[in-house]
């Protein structure tokens, strides 16, 4: 038995290693710069923490999250492990002490914000403190293209000139292309080893309901899990409040997690949750909850995520144990609505087509009716064949199928007559109110109440056509203009379908 083996054993209680962690602990130990891509739950941690036991000197862990760098000191010490972290959290006492400690050489490992760390006053301080190793956690940060972009982190190849002879290995749960070769780039990394893991979690099981009275929806969820472990995203931190609140009154023991509440109260339910006091924490999306707890047994979406990177590692929260457990999305177009409005608001024009690039790709998975794994890891780039997957809405439930021809030629004949009346085109919405015959002060202006299109959906209920729009922008009938306002304009597979008739399931 080797002494990586040995360690595994003694310090973390595990029998083997997972897939990929030995590999990159051999190329960390052998001195070369590692970029590690390990879905939530694959043991990123263990890649660095395990080498810093064996090698001499320091090991450095850039982290974004408090809750998640207190979470991972505390469990290595508990393993007798000697980590510490320096953040905002601690007191100018404290932070001396461990100030000092760490100048006589008492850790292994450190764990530092990367907004810290790049304090002119640090510079002395890392280059006196022996290191061997520069751990960058949650690297997906550095890209703009990734979910969660850090602007410090980008400045975190300024660790190159200070440590030149310490390699850096670079992990994540999530990235793309694009944003795996942002993070090799901006971190400068020299001819890195490149250890990429399957998208794939088996036993996670993937939902998404429409969304209708949704405390009544988690409440039906959540108390057929009572004595179970979930974690439920909202959009804002009122709506984290104002949900753990309500199921706190119908006796379910549940707390909020957001950025605005005080370290201390964050600690405290961050605590409760990992001892199993608290059942269910309702947390921002913004805020990465960084809980190392493996028996989340369910992950609820209360509100539609940004983006399916950030859906991703959320879900990716639940069943670390490998155990069953359920990824449930409640979906509504008033999200959609909300989120595009949020965009409209970006002064960036640039930022603001990011955006809608990466929520139209989060609507299509909501709405589509394919495999959801097949949607998921085809998302980065992995292939899925194994259909039915076993374990989606969509496969153990098909959805019943319908001839919508005449409605998709009725919402494509409606946004092409409109663009060669006015020579321009318009949104989805208003095409909807033109074919539900609203009486808009816009339609009138432009005179849209005198189309042949104008009325002539009114069998179907304007969330029906809604969805019928999105559908035939999934499927690729429909295109965004870009860098235009949401504006509709026919494909040329559209305009077959409305010149030839060919038939739309």
């Amino acid at each position: 038995m080797s002494a990586l083996d040995e360690i595994l054993k003694l310090k973390f209680g595990y029998d083997a290693f997972r897939p990929l962690q030995r590999e990159i602990m051999d190329e960390a130990l052998a001195g070369r710069d590692v970029f590690a891509l390990l879905p939530t739950g694959g043991g990123k941690s263990l890649c660095f923490q395990l080498p810093a036991i064996v090698r001499p000197g320091l090991t450095l862990v850039v982290s974004p999250l408090i809750a998640l760098m207190k979470d991972q000191v505390d469990a290595l010490q508990a393993s007798g492990i000697p980590a510490t972290y320096l953040n905002s959290s601690l007191g100018a006492e404290e932070s001396r002490r461990r100030l000092n400690s760490l100048h006589q050489g008492d850790y292994k490992l450190l764990y530092v914000a990367p907004e810290r760390l790049l304090l002119e006053s640090w510079e002395d301080k890392l280059q006196s403190w022996n290191i061997h190793l520069i751990a960058i956690d949650e690297a997906h940060c550095i890209s703009e293209w990734g979910h969660d972009f850090r602007p410090e982190y980008r400045k975190l190849a300024r660790l190159r000139q200070l440590l030149p002879e310490a390699p850096v290995m670079a992990l994540t749960a999530t990235a793309t292309d694009r944003v795996r070769e942002d993070i090799i780039h901006h971190l400068k990394l020299r001819q890195p080893k490149r250890f990429i893991a399957s998208f794939n979690r088996p036993n996670l099981s993937y939902r998404v309901i429409p969304k209708n009275k949704p405390l009544q929806q988690i409440l039906d969820f959540v108390k057929k899990r009572e004595h179970e472990s979930g974690i439920i995203y909202c959009a804002s931190r009122k709506g984290t409040e104002s949900l753990a609140e309500s199921l706190a009154d119908r006796g379910i023991r549940a707390k909020p997690y957001h950025a605005g509440l005080s370290n201390e109260e964050r600690s405290r339910h961050q605590e409760g949750f990992l001892r199993d006091e608290i059942r269910v924490i309702c947390a921002t999306v913004a805020f990465g909850m960084g809980i190392n707890k493996p028996n989340v047994r369910y992950v609820i979406h209360h509100d539609l995520p940004k983006n399916l990177e950030g859906y991703y590692q959320e879900t990716g929260r639940a069943g670390r144990d490998a155990l069953p457990s359920d990824c449930l999305l409640l979906f509504s177009a008033g999200d959609v609505a909300k989120q595009m409005h949020f965009i409209d608001e970006l002064s960036d024009a640039e930022e603001q087509q990011k955006a809608r690039t990466q929520l139209q790709q989060m609507l299509h998975y909501a709405e589509s009716s394919a495999c959801r794994r097949v949607d998921l890891l085809g998302y980065f780039g992995e292939g899925w064949t194994q259909v039915p997957c076993g374990a989606c809405d969509n496969c153990l439930s098909p959805r019943d199928s319908y001839d919508g021809t005449v409605p998709a030629q009725k919402l494509l004949s409606c946004v092409f007559r409109i663009r060669r009346a006015g020579g321009f085109g318009v949104g989805l919405n208003h095409v909807v109110e033109v074919l539900t015959g609203a009486n808009t002060e816009k339609i009138r202006r432009w005179k849209h109440d005198q189309l042949s299109t104008y009325g002539i959906g009114s069998e179907l209920h304007r969330n029906e056509w809604l969805s019928i729009g999105r559908e035939l922008l999934r499927l690729g009938y429909l295109s965004l203009a870009p860098g235009q306002h949401h504006v509709l304009t026919l494909t040329p597979a559209g305009l077959a379908v409305l010149k030839e008739g060919n038939p739309f399931t």
